[in-house]
């Protein structure tokens, strides 16, 4: 396998199928690792069709993966095979400052694309977490989210053409360097969120913004969930135009913080950072809305202005994971999403069933969007913990679901919640899931027993 494979790709860029980095994802942490035979590193998207035509010859599954930072092992190969990284791909292929777009290859990290458009005047609105290590590519396969999609939409909104190739190993190109494009039936948005199952996107025309002048942040600490909750439907009510809304639960606030920029007041259960932008004038009228939506039952609201004050309160959202995990050594962590009516029922939620397994439970997430990451706390060393918070995650799901939520507001569904989608959809709407995977991938090759 290997030496036909390098006879597309080039020896030096076939690795052999033990390279740990390449069969695992942030899952690694719960023990979970695949298996492969070979691993490839093309570096065009000819070279793509090549290794996913020799694969449908042989009849051999292909896993496609970009940064490894997916939350549900959706790039982790199950069955051997080949895993095709995109790693190599990197160019730019072409950039339009003028015209607000940008086509760069899948392995084109986010926070390079982010970087790019911000010395250019411009903005990629998308900020899913790990941008230095996530590609491009990766979040269009997973449609990745991230704190500011509250106002500014998921990967997929910003993406207006792709490049992809399909089984049995062809190229197809949808849309382009253009705003508007309703002709066919909409394959672009299929592939868009498709985990690697569909086709492996090779290259996207990505639409762009001008950048906002600042960013203003407003941070409200209440005394439980509800009262948070509440201040949370407030802002909405008021038609406050925020650019994000984020959320941190009783857990949360006690784990991350002792590392706050400027201290948590006594007594804080819930925490609620929400984020003004635009000119300077209109986001210091949106901030202050903000704070005197959120000052309604508040204990204290901060309202930073300065850029570093800015920067080091957003440096220490990201670092909430890392907390949180550090309470016993590990987390388990799903990321459902619910009506915003229902956000503190399943805050609470997260928190009894918990209780229910013998576990401490905490959450956080984009309060906005209704889209939280319940955590339920583990030694990854203890079997016993690891197998009730699997357990505890079932009871999760069909909570959510109860709620009218989803299973999964942004990490997607990959192999670890595979079984879960028909308890939301049902029968029928499962049965036309699988017919579109039958249509774009007749012998099930592409990472197959994924999206399912």
């Amino acid at each position: 396998m290997r030496g036909e494979l390098a006879s597309i790709v080039g020896s030096q860029h076939v690795l052999p199928g033990t390279e740990l980095a390449y069969l695992e994802d942030t899952t690694a942490a719960r023990g979970f690792r695949g298996r492969a035979d070979a691993i490839a590193l093309p570096g065009t998207t000819e070279e793509v069709a090549r290794v996913l035509a020799w694969c449908y010859r042989h009849d051999v599954v292909l896993t496609t993966r970009g940064g490894g930072t997916g939350y549900a092992a959706g790039a982790v190969p199950i069955d051997g095979g080949v895993v095709l990284s995109l790693e190599r791909m990197t160019r730019v292929r072409r950039f339009e400052p003028l015209l607000w777009l940008i086509n760069v290859e899948a392995g084109v990290r986010t926070g390079d694309v982010r970087r790019l458009a911000r010395e250019n005047g411009l903005f990629f609105p998308p900020d899913p977490g790990a941008s230095e290590q996530s590609m491009i590519g990766g979040n269009i396969a997973t449609n990745a989210g991230g704190p500011h999609a509250f106002k500014y939409g998921v990967t997929g909104r910003w993406v207006t053409g792709l490049e992809a190739v399909v089984p049995p190993g062809e190229i197809v190109t949808v849309g382009g360097a253009i705003r508007k494009d309703v002709a066919g039936y909409d394959l672009k948005s299929l592939l868009i969120g498709s985990e690697g199952t569909l086709g492996i996107i090779t290259a996207a025309w990505l639409r762009l913004l001008p950048a906002p002048e600042v960013f203003l942040p407003v941070v409200a600490f209440y005394d439980g969930a509800a009262a948070g909750c509440e201040a949370i439907q407030r802002i909405l009510g008021s038609g406050i135009d925020a650019a994000a809304i984020e959320f941190l639960d009783r857990g949360a606030v006690a784990a991350a913080g002792p590392a706050f920029p400027g201290g948590v007041p006594a007594g804080a259960g819930f925490m609620v950072v929400a984020e003004a932008d635009g000119s300077r004038e209109e986001a210091a009228r949106l901030a202050a809305e903000l704070a005197a939506a959120l000052g309604e039952d508040a204990l204290l609201v901060r309202s930073p202005s300065d850029p570093a004050d800015v920067a080091a309160l957003w440096r220490w959202r990201e670092g909430v994971p890392f907390a949180v995990a550090s309470v016993r050594g590990g987390r388990v962590a799903e990321d459902v999403a619910v009506p915003l009516d229902r956000l503190a029922e399943i805050v609470e939620g997260t928190v009894e069933i918990g209780k229910r397994h013998g576990l401490e439970a905490t959450s956080w997430g984009h309060a906005g969007d209704g889209n939280l990451h319940s955590n339920f706390l583990v030694r990854p060393d203890d079997p016993d913990e690891v197998a009730r918070a699997d357990r505890a995650v079932d009871d999760l799901f069909d909570l959510a679901i109860a709620l009218g939520g989803t299973i999964s507001g942004e990490h997607g569904l990959g192999w670890l919640k595979r079984g879960h989608l028909e308890k939301q959809w049902g029968p029928r709407a499962m049965e036309l899931h699988r017919q579109v995977k039958q249509a774009f991938d007749p012998r099930n090759l592409l990472n197959p027993g994924k999206k399912a």
